[in-house]
């Protein structure tokens, strides 16, 4: 068995940067896009979606829950990304195209996978504009931060 299966102190370090950076980036955008779109009490939905909708009534660690659970999805995405790049290169050779094309995979996922999967069972019904404002802030405050980073920092 080789050891270049394992990853090294240095391959782990490299990864670290720019996920740390795209996914504290990338988190802050879209929460501070959340508050403006819907509101400060965004973070009591976001944890609805994990312990059902009698969080949309919590308090403060309610509140707390939801901004963590927000970052976590964050880092997570930028975790999945930069793991990628490491693999195919022109991910961070072609940041700007395939940060686009990787918020709408976001977006995807979250409104098809995630969102029905939640507590609450969201599946829709869709209206045209939230459809292309959700695709427009993934595409431009997530796919964008997390691809410049694992570019700049890689």
């Amino acid at each position: 068995m080789t050891t270049a299966a394992f990853p090294t102190a240095a391959s782990t370090s490299n990864l670290l940067r720019p996920i740390l950076a795209g996914g504290a980036i990338a988190g802050t955008l879209d929460l501070t896009s959340a508050f403006i779109t819907f509101g400060p009490q965004n973070p009591k939905i976001i944890a609805a979606g994990l312990i059902g909708m009698g969080a949309v009534h919590g308090g403060a660690l309610t509140w707390i829950l939801g901004v963590v659970l927000h970052f976590f999805i964050a880092f997570s995405a930028a975790t999945i990304y930069c793991l990628a790049s490491r693999r195919l290169q022109f991910l961070k050779e072609h940041f700007l195209v395939c940060g686009m094309f990787y918020g709408i995979a976001v977006f995807l996922v979250m409104n098809l996978i995630v969102l029905p999967l939640c507590a609450f069972h969201y599946v829709g019904p869709y209206q045209l504009r939230g459809l292309l404002q959700g695709l427009i802030v993934h595409m431009l405050i997530i796919g964008l931060p997390i691809a410049y980073c694992a570019h700049k920092f890689s």
